[in-house]
């Protein structure tokens, strides 16, 4: 039977965690012990059916009940919902993104003012007090 690849990670973690502080050797391995248990002990393995980072939130009902069922709708399921729904309110409020699809929509228009109206700015900049 071969040996699980997070097992032999985490003793090589815990080998070498034990070896740069030898006084320590108790509390790291009952450290990683629970972390193991615990699906915690990052290892640089996938530990588990999913990569990544694990993380419990609080949702009201009625948001955990309508997102329930536009997963059902869309045929995700909710990990992947809310996977997807964090990454695009991050992309909406990073700043330089929300700066670069505004250049990006201002190259696609025309964003040139007319005479009269370039005229105008000219006139009240000119006479505000700077």
């Amino acid at each position: 039977m071969a040996a699980d690849p997070v097992f032999l990670d985490t003793n090589i973690l815990v080998a070498a965690k034990v070896a740069a502080h030898p006084g320590r050797a108790p509390r790291l391995v009952r450290f990683a012990i629970r972390e193991c248990r615990m699906g915690t002990l990052h290892t640089g393995s996938r530990a588990g059916y999913t990569s990544g980072m694990k993380t419990a939130i609080s949702l009201p009902d009625d948001v955990f009940h309508d997102a329930h069922l536009l997963a059902k709708l869309i045929k995700k399921s909710r990990s992947k919902l809310y996977r997807e729904a964090v990454a695009e309110y991050l992309a909406r409020h990073e700043p330089e993104a929300i700066t670069d699809a505004l250049n990006q929509l201002a190259r696609r228009l025309d964003t040139r003012l007319d005479r009269s109206t370039s005229a105008a700015t000219t006139r009240m900049l000119e006479s505000s007090e700077w």
